[in-house]
């Protein structure tokens, strides 16, 4: 509701006026990721807040140090307004944080955060990414990406992903499979109570797997970045994809250092020159880039990225989280179906995949694998569950 706040004091000040940060200074800090230190002095800051999520100006009073570090912060947010905009123009519904502003403002001696429905999620991903905005710029103060850099050297080598799929589905027939390493998710709760992340792909691994996916989200998912390094660790011989909610590049070199093989973007969150650029990350590193469409729109668009090479195509609307599996059908028929087979692009089918005949359907629709999750990490025994969603056993 509009104008709900709650106050608190802050200490009296000396004033000065403020020194504006650089756009050069403030990009070649934020590229590094690097950690200002916090102001010692109080700050008193006046904003106001155009209707339509503008950048809101800003007026400070300051004590006897340069407050960077708040400069920073509202600089960033100004980058991501104007993300919100790019997106916006391409067809993008989620907004990559909320549109009203930084939350704390400051008015005389008084810090209040301003509460309205500019800053509610419209949808579950949408608050997914707003909780993964905050997550990920606390996780580059933590460790900044040159440190990550860093950190390559130890990582355990690339493994092919779109070979093993490719492999996979020379041998048997069928599309490859990318079983999905995961305890819960937001519309099904929690999908395995006796979750051993190791034991359930080992079982992936000796029923046919080509792949895996592990599920790295920890608030709404269950997952953990450490479930990939156990997995690698215990000797599966599977390529890895993490499954996480891109939204910076800093979250790629993370995912290879903890032993990613490949990574998972979503066109419903990224804008193309992310996708285009992120892409050109993974492939410096030797990473599969699996980009994920859930649209005729959505899949223009990544049709029209130079370096797309592997797309996966999500049944289920993640705004709603309904579940159609003729979309798969529908996004591979006429002019972007012959596209796709002519440019050799391995496409996966994801989502409402419970039965050999949902296999055949998306198999007949053009699809070469599939990433499949609730069907088979439900079942006590997921070895046994990959044969009864494949009508036999497609295991070495």
């Amino acid at each position: 509701m509009e104008g709900l706040a709650s106050f608190r004091a802050v200490a009296s000040l000396s004033s000065r006026p403020r020194k504006p940060i650089s756009a050069s200074a403030f990009d070649a800090r934020r590229a590094n990721s690097l950690s200002l230190p916090s102001s010692s002095c109080s700050i008193v800051r006046a904003q106001q807040m155009e209707s339509k999520g503008t950048p809101p100006s800003a007026v400070a009073v300051e004590g006897e140090q340069e407050p960077e570090k708040v400069e920073l912060e509202i600089k960033e947010w100004e980058v991501g307004m104007y993300h919100n905009e790019v997106a916006a123009s391409q067809g993008i519904r989620i907004r990559r944080r909320p549109p009203t502003g930084p939350p704390q403002h400051y008015v005389g001696p008084f810090e209040f955060r301003l509460q309205n429905e500019g800053n509610t999620p419209r949808n579950i991903l949408e608050e997914i990414i707003w909780h993964k905005d905050t997550q990920v710029a606390q996780l580059k103060q933590r460790q900044p990406l040159y440190s990550l850099k860093k950190a390559l050297d130890n990582a355990p080598p690339v493994r092919d992903f779109v070979g093993a799929l490719r492999a996979a589905h020379s041998r048997t027939g069928l599309p490859g499979l990318i079983a999905e390493v995961k305890k819960a998710s937001p519309s099904r709760g929690v999908l395995r109570e006796n979750f051993d992340p190791v034991e359930i792909a080992q079982a992936y691994e000796k029923g046919g797997a080509a792949c895996l996916s592990v599920l790295a989200d920890e608030k709404y998912f269950q997952g953990s970045y450490e479930n990939m390094v156990a997995i690698r660790n215990a000797g599966v011989k599977c390529p890895l994809l993490c499954k996480e909610f891109i939204i910076e590049a800093w979250q790629i070199y993370y995912a290879r250092t903890k032993g990613a093989d490949a990574i998972l973007l979503i066109a419903a969150v990224l804008p193309d020159l992310d996708i285009k650029y992120m892409t050109k990350i993974c492939k410096m590193l030797g990473m599969a880039t699996l980009v994920e469409v859930h649209d005729e729109r959505e899949m223009d668009r990544v049709l029209g990225i130079e370096g797309v090479e592997f797309i996966g195509i999500n049944n289920r609307n993640l705004e709603t989280f309904k579940v159609d599996t003729s979309n798969t059908k529908k996004l591979l028929e006429g002019e972007r179906g012959e596209l796709i087979r002519q440019r050799d692009i391995i496409v996966v089918g994801e989502s409402g995949l419970f039965t050999p005949d949902d296999i055949a359907y998306v198999q007949e629709a053009g699809v070469k694998a599939v990433l499949v999750g609730e069907s088979i990490v439900k079942q006590n025994d997921p070895q046994k569950g990959i044969a009864e969603l494949f009508g036999k056993d497609i295991s070495m």
